[in-house]
Parts: structure tokens; sequence; C-alpha cells
């Protein structure tokens, strides 16, 4: 039976040859994982296990038309079309030199890829950012983006402005069939004599059918010069497309830190009383409404506005909340809703139904 000694000398050689073993793999497993970065030629990159210059069979420091001539006479020489004429050449063979000289060129020519190719030689370990380096040059896109971006607003602002002219058109023709305003219309352009027309006689004589024509079509120009329409439908201005305020944005920021200052100075500071424009603006804000929103309202609604001293923060309060009261008692009257509201109750979507075969 072993002593406590010999068993204490056997268990620290045995725990001292597995940590030699530890140390042993982990400096394995570090050469390992970081090999590849300690190559400066890198398989799938540039000219892969090749060197571009001596692919090209010129020195470091040769100037672009060097580099240009010998790529032309190793293009003459392994063009796959010429293969016949060496010794030992088959089509595939030098089909492969030959794409493998044009990359070696194309690596060589531009300034920004050679300096990145010449990094990748004298810095062999940093093997990640060569991989990044090629891959955002060899994936950037060839259009600049400046360009694309021009394009993009440009296409964009022309889709809205005709779009916006459809829009007002809709509204003209809709606006000539309401009763109210086909009747102040039809006065303007009497009192204007475009519809006094005496009857036409021998060649010039029309039909119904174009003198109707002609009518809805001056009704329509009344409408479109006497009726100011407001909101989403008013008539387009070029100065509201897209391109146009991108690039007068200096100018409508400018204006607005001049505004707001000038707000400051009057309302903060000096405590003057608000007009009737500061006031409607002020309405508005609380309201949470654009400028086209706010002018499509009525000019009576905005005058009730005004009468209510909605600019005051608690008078808006108490008016919202008379506004949701009122709607919640519309829609407690409203049939549809309590149709609604019944079937809700009664079925609803979440309840099972079964059809009697």
């Amino acid at each position: 039976m072993k002593s406590s000694d010999s068993l204490s000398v056997e268990m620290a050689a045995v725990s001292e040859c597995g940590r030699r073993s530890a140390q042993w793999t982990a400096v394995i497993f570090t050469v390992v994982l970081f090999l590849p970065s300690a190559t400066a030629l890198i398989d799938g990159l540039y000219c892969g296990t090749e060197i571009c210059y001596d692919v090209l069979g010129v020195p470091r420091d040769a100037v672009k038309a060097d580099i240009a001539r010998s790529y032309r006479q190793l293009a003459r020489k392994y063009h796959p079309d010429r293969f016949s004429s060496l010794a030992g050449e088959t089509r595939e063979s030098a089909h492969q030199k030959f794409l493998l000289v044009a990359t070696a060129y194309e690596t060589l020519k531009d300034e920004d890829s050679r300096r990145d190719y010449d990094y990748m030689l004298d810095n062999p370990e940093e093997y990640y950012s060569h991989y990044y380096t090629y891959y955002r040059r060899r994936l950037a896109p060839k259009v600049d983006v400046r360009i694309v971006i021009l394009v993009t607003v440009v296409a964009i602002s022309i889709f809205q402005y005709y779009s916006w002219w459809a829009s007002y058109a809709e509204a003209i023709a809709y606006l000539s069939t309401v009763p109210r305003y086909r009747i102040q219309a039809t006065e303007i352009a009497k009192q204007l004599g475009l519809l006094n027309k005496t009857k036409e006689k021998g060649k010039n004589r029309r039909s119904k059918e174009e003198i109707r024509e002609q009518e809805e079509e001056i009704i329509r120009d009344i409408i479109k010069n006497k009726i100011d329409i407001k909101g989403g439908y008013q008539k387009p201005k070029i100065l509201d497309i897209l391109l146009c305020k991108i690039v007068l944005f200096p100018y409508f920021l400018c204006a607005y830190v001049v505004w707001y200052c000038k707000w400051t100075y009057r309302f903060t500071i000096c405590r003057e009383e608000y007009g009737d424009q500061e006031k409607l603006y002020i309405i508005r804000k609380n309201m949470k409404m654009s400028q086209s929103q706010f002018d499509s309202l009525e000019e009576e609604q905005r005058d009730t506005l005004l009468e209510r001293q909605l600019w005051i923060k608690y008078n808006y309060e108490v008016y919202k909340e008379e506004q949701e009261e009122e709607m919640k008692t519309k829609m407690a009257l409203d049939p549809r809703w309590k149709r609604y509201r019944r079937w809700m109750k009664n079925e609803g979507p979440g309840r099972l139904t079964f059809i009697d075969d």
C-alpha cells in the first residue's frame, strides 16, 4: 500500500501534466483560430493567392502606364481565341489566366483599390478588415447617391403636383353640381353677359349639346375664379411641392425663427393682447389641426371658436369635453350605432353560431 507522501507526489505530477496540456491546447486553438489573419493573400479577394503585381509582371512602384502596357500584352497572350499558339495551354487554362490578368488590372488601375490592396499586403493580420473593405467597394452603388435622391424627389414632386390638380378638378366638378354654387355661378354669368347671347342663325348655329357644354364650361370657370376652395382640395401651388420645400427650407427656417422671436417679444415680453389672427393660430394649435384643415372650416364656425375664446386653454378643454359628450349623444341616438351595439351584445365577432343542415 502506497504512503500518503508518494500519493501526493503522483497527484501533483498528474495535475502538472493536466495544466501543461491545457496550456498547449489553448496555444494550438489560438494559432488555428488566427492563422488566416497571418496570410496576406486571401483566397476570394483580389487576385486570390497570387500577387497582382506578379501576375502582371510589374513592381509595386510601377506607374499606371506600365501596368496598362503589361495588361495589354498579357491579355493578347492569354486571350481564349489565341490559346492555340501557347504551348501546353488549353482553352480553359488560358481563360482562367486571362481572367486573373483582368482581375489584377482592375485592382491596380484604380488608385483607391490599389491603395487598399497595398494595405492588405503590408498588414496581413487585419483579416476581417480586408474582407469588409473589399466587399464594400464591390457592392457600392455605381451611381452617385445624390443623383438617385434628386431623381426620387423630382418624381415624388411631379406625382404630388398632378395628384393635387386631379383633386382640384374633382372638387370643381363636384361644386358645379351643387345647387347653391351653381345658382350663384349662373347669376354671375348672366350679370357678365356670358349666358345672354342672342340665338344664332345660319351656318353659325350650334346644337343644343354644344351650347350646354359651353354653359357648363362657363359655370366651371366662374366657380374656379370666384370660389375660394380651401383645405385638401384647394388649387395647387408650385411652392407646396416637396422639391420646392426642400430648396426653400433655409428660407422657411429663417422666416420661422424671425416670426418666433417677434411672437416671443410681443406677447411674452411686452404682454401685448392677441389679435384675431393670433387667436385663430392658438386655437388651431389647441385643436391640433393643420393649416389646410383649419382653412376648410366655415367662416361661421371660426367665428364661433373666437366667441368661445378657445385660445384660452381652460375654455378649450371645456369645449372639447362638450364636443365629446355631443358625439356620444349622437352615437347613442344613431340607429346604426344601436344596431351595432345590439349585435355586439347578442352575437359579436367571438360568438359561434351553427347553421342547420
